[in-house]
């Protein structure tokens, strides 16, 4: 299904969108970040915290040097009080997630996860690569709802166009 060299790659462009989404949104107004916008999970701010809160879940089943997030699931939408302490939390999972990734063999993603979902309250497993891919993806569709909440409101929205990632140094 998916190799290192694709996670890597999801990776890299993880951290470039979230470098992108913070440098965008970095002094737009608290009430705007709150505003209602009608999103799935309500605001930019409730969005953006949405994803953060599930990137950490994930990689605490991942990696045994990650904790699991510090809040419950229902409180996932407030994981980062202010969107300082979420750009610094961002930028800190990015580069775990980074880290992470370019220790992994394609070898590795060939296992089985299993874990307890405290959403469905039940213990799960799934392929190690579907999870990963589920990560990204994930990652991927919360963004892409945070990009039309910033062009409705009249922000500046980010390049999301995989092919026009910057390449690495």
């Amino acid at each position: 299904m998916i190799d290192a060299g694709y996670v890597r790659t999801m990776a890299r462009y993880n951290a470039w969108q979230n470098s992108q989404l913070t440098e965008m949104l970095t002094g737009v107004p608290d009430d705007e970040l709150r505003k209602e916008r009608g999103a799935f999970f309500g605001s930019i701010m409730e969005t953006l915290n949405h994803i953060l809160w599930g990137d950490t879940m994930w990689m605490s089943r991942f990696s045994p040097d990650v904790a699991a997030p510090s809040i419950p699931a229902e409180k996932h939408k407030e994981f980062a009080p202010t969107f300082a302490v979420w750009a610094a939390e961002r930028f800190r999972m990015d580069g775990t997630i980074r880290l992470w990734a370019d220790g992994l063999d394609t070898v590795d993603l060939k296992s089985e996860l299993s874990w307890y979902s405290g959403m469905t309250q039940r213990q799960l497993q799934a392929p190690f690569e579907t999870c990963v891919t589920h990560l990204f993806n994930h990652q991927t569709h919360h963004r892409g709802q945070i990009h039309a909440m910033m062009t409705a409101a009249g922000l500046q929205a980010p390049v999301s166009d995989l092919v026009f990632m910057p390449k690495e140094d």
